[in-house]
């Protein structure tokens, strides 16, 4: 019983993880794996593979990163926040 209980756990976990990291809101864009894999490599490397770490740690650094890479996190984070901000204008 306990062991298929654990067996049960592990699966539930492991099928969270695989959702959270293809989910819209956490998933990176391919122009942004394009464009922001080298600086992640060279500012975040110790994050990977979790990706909702290295996504902070890219956040934090911001300002290191390279131009093309800057700009497609600004368009993320702006799409990202439009939702929000529309929801709030119509109330």
């Amino acid at each position: 019983m306990t062991r298929c209980k654990t067996i049960t756990t592990l699966f539930a976990l492991a099928t969270t993880a695989i959702a959270l990291q293809t989910s819209p809101s956490l998933a990176f864009s391919s122009e942004a794996q394009q464009m922001c894999s080298g600086d992640a490599m060279r500012l975040c490397s110790s994050e990977i593979p979790d990706i909702p770490r290295i996504r902070a740690c890219m956040v934090q650094k911001k300002a290191q990163v390279s131009p093309g890479c800057r700009a497609v996190m600004d368009r993320e984070a702006a799409a990202a926040t439009a939702p929000r901000k529309r929801e709030a204008a119509a109330q």
